[in-house]
Formats: C-alpha cells, sequence, structure tokens
C-alpha cells in the first residue's frame, strides 16, 4: 500500500542534525516528490545522498495559494503505481504554514496512509521556549507589511490574548523583522508580553520574551536579517 511520507527538512543553514536520522534514511529512498520549490527540494535530498541519481527522480512543484493540477496528477499516478510519495516544504514541517495540505486531504479522500514524520516546526520551537501559555495558541501567518496596519493587526492580537489567555503566533520575512519589533513596542501595552524567535536551530539564534517595559527599558535590539516568529502573550 503507498504512502504518503511528510518530511521536515532544516529551517536554518547547515542544520540537517535537526532532521533524524530515520527521516533522511526514508527521503534517501524516495524518488517522487511534491515540493514548495523544486531546486530547494533536490538540494536537500542531494545532501543526504540519495539511492537514486538526483536526475532521476520527479520534483514538482505545488505553488502557494494556487490549485495545483500537476502535483495531484503525480501524486495520482506515482500512487496508482503503488509507490510511496514524499511532501517537502519550503521550510520546516509540511502541512504547517505551508501548501502541502491540499496533498494531504487529497491522500485521506483516496485511503494513502499518511505518515508525518518528527523534525524542526519554527511555530512549536518559538512557542516552547516562549515561556507562554502553550496550552492555548492561534497561528496567523503573516500581518500586513505597512506599519499603520501592521500596528492594528498587533492591537487585534492583543485583544485575543488578553481575552482569551491565548498566545498569538506570527511570521515575518526576514526584512521586515526589524520593523515588526519596533512597531510592536511603539504599539502594545507595557505589561503585554512579546516575543521574538530569530534563525531557530541556526548559528545566529536568538530567543527573548519579555513585558514590553522590559523591552523599552533595555534600549533598541537591532535584530538580524533571519526568518523569525514573533509571540504575544499576556503577563
Amino acid at each position: 500500500m503507498p504512502v504518503l511520507y511528510l518530511i521536515p527538512v532544516p529551517i536554518a543553514e547547515n542544520a540537517l542534525h535537526t532532521v533524524p536520522p530515520y527521516v533522511q534514511d526514508i527521503a534517501r529512498r524516495l524518488d517522487v516528490f511534491i515540493v514548495e520549490r523544486a531546486k530547494t527540494a533536490r538540494h536537500f535530498i542531494k545532501s543526504l545522498g540519495p539511492e537514486k541519481p538526483i536526475q532521476e527522480m520527479i520534483f514538482t512543484e505545488l505553488p502557494e495559494h494556487r490549485h495545483s493540477a500537476d502535483a495531484e496528477k503525480t501524486f495520482l499516478e506515482t500512487i496508482a503505481a503503488g509507490k510511496d510519495v514524499g511532501l517537502l516544504s519550503e521550510a520546516g514541517c509540511p502541512g504547517v504554514a505551508d501548501p502541502g495540505a491540499g496533498i494531504v486531504a487529497l491522500a485521506h479522500r483516496h485511503g494513502v496512509r499518511v505518515v508525518p514524520l518528527v523534525g524542526p516546526s519554527s511555530l512549536l520551537l518559538a512557542l516552547m521556549a516562549s515561556g507562554m501559555n502553550g496550552q492555548r495558541f492561534a497561528f496567523h501567518g503573516y500581518l500586513s507589511p505597512k506599519r499603520p496596519e501592521l500596528a492594528r493587526d498587533l492591537r487585534r492580537l492583543e485583544q485575543l490574548a488578553r481575552q482569551h489567555d491565548q498566545t498569538q503566533l506570527f511570521i515575518e520575512t526576514p526584512y521586515r523583522g526589524q520593523m515588526v519589533l519596533d512597531v510592536a513596542l511603539d504599539t502594545l501595552q507595557p505589561d503585554s508580553v512579546f516575543g521574538v524567535a530569530l534563525d531557530l536551530t541556526g548559528t545566529g539564534e536568538m530567543i527573548r520574551s519579555l513585558p514590553v517595559r522590559e523591552w523599552r527599558k533595555a534600549g533598541k535590539v537591532e535584530l538580524a536579517k533571519a526568518p523569525a516568529v514573533f509571540l504575544i502573550g499576556k503577563n
């Protein structure tokens, strides 16, 4: 019976050690993959020393926010032939902050066994390290890229955190992380807790979670241009 393997990948440079050996072994023997970006997926699989030459493998891209007939066709043809398929995220775990959920749903509709594999998730790592409520939390993806709208979004998440004692998580591109921090410290209430988890599992990892008043007392904090998860919680 064919299997859809949900294969996590490193979330930082030179962090292959964060993907367990048993996951690497499974990925090494597969030759059909549905991926966000073929170029980075090939690089990852090649780094594992696969059983087949990389040029003999199939990598079908699954575009973000768009239906992909090609990915579905690849999946259905592969399972019809009795072969396993690997689903790869661009970074982290497939199906979480990632367009792969549609392929997983397709697998369930066709009675294909779905096997999630262990690996790094920036959202869970950030939540674990935040000291905020890990029993109730919500993820919001990206907030508005413009300062006035971002401030409005932050106030909305702060209200949710206070009303429901629910940690609010969101992400931002490496080039806008500093703006997010600056706007958050200008906008949020002094007793709200604000967390930054930067370059998780990477050499520049920085995790800091403090009430806004403590952030302000510490003076200007300069964030490196790296992937970040931000959190808002109730003190």
